[in-house]
C-alpha cells in the first residue's frame, strides 16, 4: 500500500495534534504505580500508548508490545516491582533486535528476577516481580534516556529509594527532566543532586492525581516543516494545546526552525501556537545550520528533510541513538534522499551533514519512499511533496504509531 502526497497551494489551517506520547506513557505508568484513583486526561490515542494502556490494564501472562520501544523499556522495570506477578514481555521482530541488556543488568543489580527467553541481551523477557531494595547504580551517561526514566519511575517503590550515577556526558537530558517533573507532580521526591547524579527518595506516589496531557511537540515538528517548505508566503498554522512552559524537550523545535524561516507565536489566552513564515535573505539561506540534537534526536529526520528540500547546508550532531530506533534512521535517511538526487553524509554514529547540493533543485525520481516500519520516516518525507509534488509514501499506516490522524490532517 502506498499514498501519493499532494498539497494545496495555500497553507492556512488549524491542526489537531495528538497528545504527547512521551507524557502519556509516563503518566500511565505513574498512575499504575500510585496504587489507585489517579487518571490521565487527554492521553494519546496512538498505537504505542494503546499498547501501554492495555498492558497495564490487562496484566496478561504474555504481553506483546509490538514495535513500542518505550513500552518495552518502561514495562520491564514496572513488572520487575510487581510482587507475585510473572510476565513474558515480547514484541515485533524488529523489537527482538533492539538491545535491552543495559536496563536488565541495572535491574538485576537492584535484585530483579529477569531472564532472556530467546537471545541473550534482547527481548523477549521473562519477568518475575518482587520487592527490590534499591540503593545506588551507575550507568554510562550516553545510555538511552528511556532506560534511565524507566529506573527512576519505579524508584519510589524501592525500600531504599535510588541514586543513579551517570558517568560521562549526559545525553537526552530533556527526557530525563521530563520524567523527574512528572514524577514530582505525582508526589515523588526526586531531583538532580549535581550534573551527573539523581536521587529519588522512597516516598510513595500520591493517589487520586488527575493529570492532563498537552499536545505533542514532536508531532508539531511536521507542521513546522510544512510552513518552512510551503511556497505560500502567507502560510499560517494554528496548533492547539501547546504551551511555552512545556516538559517536552522537543519544544526546542520552535528555536531550531527560526533560521529556517518559521516564526512561533504563543497565544496564551487560547493555549495554542501560531506558525507563520518569515522572509529570509539569500545570504541567510546559504548559512550552514549547525545543531546539537543530543537532547532532541526525534527531530533529526524532520530537520534533515527540511534542510535538504530547502538546499540548506547543515551539520547535526548528537545522533548516536538513531542507529537503534525503529530502524537505522541514519541509513534510512541516506537511502531515501537519494531518490531526490541528494547525497547525505553520515559521520560514524554521531552526525549527519550536507555541505554541497546539486546545481538543480531537488527532483523526485518517482520511486516510493520506503518507511522501514518507522512512523517518523513517513511523516518527515510527506512535506517534501510541497517541493516535489507527487511524492509517494510506502506503508503510510505506520503513522498510527504516534499520529493516527496525520494523513487526514494534512490532505
Amino acid at each position: 500500500m502506498t499514498r501519493i502526497v499532494n498539497f494545496p497551494s495555500r497553507l492556512d489551517t488549524t491542526a489537531a495534534l495528538p497528545s504527547s506520547k512521551s507524557l502519556s506513557n509516563r503518566a500511565l505508568l505513574l498512575c499504575a504505580l500510585s496504587g489507585g484513583g489517579a487518571e490521565v486526561h487527554r492521553r494519546s490515542d496512538c498505537d504505542d500508548t494503546e499498547v501501554m494502556f492495555r498492558a497495564l490494564s490487562e496484566r496478561g501472562s504474555e504481553i506483546d508490545i509490538h514495535g513500542a520501544g518505550t513500552a518495552m523499556r518502561f514495562l520491564t522495570s514496572f513488572f520487575a516491582v510487581c510482587e507475585g506477578e510473572e510476565h513474558v514481555l515480547t514484541g515485533s521482530e524488529r523489537m527482538k533486535q533492539r538491545p535491552i541488556s543495559a536496563l536488565v543488568n541495572a535491574l538485576r543489580e537492584l535484585g530483579a528476577d529477569i531472564d532472556y527467553v530467546e537471545k541473550e541481551g534482547f527481548p523477549p523477557l521473562r519477568i518475575k516481580g518482587r520487592k527490590l531494595q534499591g540503593g545506588t547504580i551507575s550507568l554510562p551517561a550516553d545510555i538511552s534516556s528511556q532506560y534511565v526514566s524507566s529506573l527512576l519511575m519505579i524508584a519510589p517503590m524501592l525500600e531504599q529509594g535510588l541514586t543513579v550515577s551517570l558517568c560521562g556526558e549526559v545525553l537526552s537530558r530533556p527526557y530525563i527532566d521530563m520524567t523527574l517533573e512528572l514524577m514530582k507532580s505525582f508526589g515523588a521526591e526526586a531531583a538532580w543532586t549535581d550534573g551527573n547524579h539523581i536521587r529519588v527518595m522512597p516516598v510513595p506516589y500520591r493517589q487520586n492525581v488527575q493529570y492532563t496531557v498537552e499536545s505533542d511537540w514532536s508531532a508539531a515538528s511536521y507542521w513546522y516543516e510544512m510552513v518552512a517548505l510551503s511556497s505560500d508566503r502567507k502560510a499560517r498554522v494554528v496548533l492547539p494545546w501547546l504551551f511555552r512552559k512545556s516538559l517536552q524537550g522537543d519544544a526546542a523545535v520552535q528555536h531550531f526552525f527560526e533560521p529556517l524561516g518559521v516564526k512561533t507565536v504563543f497565544d496564551v489566552e487560547h493555549g495554542e501556537v501560531i506558525l507563520t513564515k518569515t522572509p529570509q535573505s539569500q545570504s541567510e539561506t546559504c548559512l550552514p545550520l549547525t545543531l546539537d540534537l543530543s537532547g532532541q534526536p526525534d527531530l533529526a529526520q524532520t530537520l534533515v528533510v527540511t534542510c535538504a528540500m530547502l538546499r540548506r547546508p547543515f551539520r547535526f550532531t548528537g545522533l548516536r541513538s538513531l542507529r537503534i530506533k525503529e530502524t537505522d534512521r541514519m541509513a534510512a535517511l541516506h537511502n531515501e534522499l537519494q531518490k531526490f538526487g541528494i547525497e547525505l553524509s553520515i559521520e560514524g554514529d554521531e552526525a549527519l551533514s550536507i555541505s554541497r547540493y546539486p546545481d538543480n533543485a531537488p527532483r523526485y525520481d518517482g520511486r516510493p519512499i520506503a518507511t522501514y516500519d518507522d512512523h517518523r520516516m513517513a511523516m518527515s518525507f510527506a512535506p517534501a511533496a510541497m517541493v516535489c509534488p507527487g511524492v509517494e509514501i510506502e506503508h503510510p499506516e505506520v503513522v498510527n504509531k504516534s499520529y493516527p490522524r496525520f494523513w487526514e490532517s494534512i490532505l
